[in-house]
């Protein structure tokens, strides 16, 4: 299972179209031809009641021990939703978003993926406000 795919396992319910869709995907390997198949996701996510992840993760945020900045930090995000900020971790997930910059740049990429992963999040169902998507 991709690390973004985690994230939305996380967030949204395990009954939402977008985590059963990553589940299947996980289970199957995708043939050679797979970009087909991701338009199909986007209809049955976007059927689904939206996800308010902004509520979602404030709600965490409020239980967590630490004070984290997830509005703006993908390393706090990630320690929110307990799982693996480490450079390794966010380049793989750099990876599995398909980031086309420097991954040695870790600012520019942290940055790039916390925006990426609130959009992909708003594209699969989740309700993110304008401000942590741009």
């Amino acid at each position: 299972m991709s690390i973004f795919s985690t994230i939305l396992s996380k967030i949204f319910p395990s009954s939402h179209p977008a985590v059963q869709a990553a589940a299947q995907q996980a289970a199957a390997p995708a043939p050679q031809d797979a970009p087909a198949a991701a338009p199909a996701q986007a209809p049955a996510a976007a059927a689904a009641e939206p996800v308010d992840v902004e509520a979602i993760l404030t709600g965490l945020a409020d239980q967590h021990p630490e004070k984290l900045n997830w509005r703006t930090s993908i390393v706090d995000l990630m320690k929110l939703l307990g799982l693996d900020s480490s450079l390794a971790a966010r380049k793989q997930l750099a990876g599995d978003l398909h980031y086309s910059g420097d991954t040695e740049d870790s600012a520019s990429m942290n940055i790039w993926l916390h925006k990426q992963v609130m959009t992909k999040l708003a594209e699969n169902g989740g309700k993110v406000p304008d401000d942590l998507k741009n």
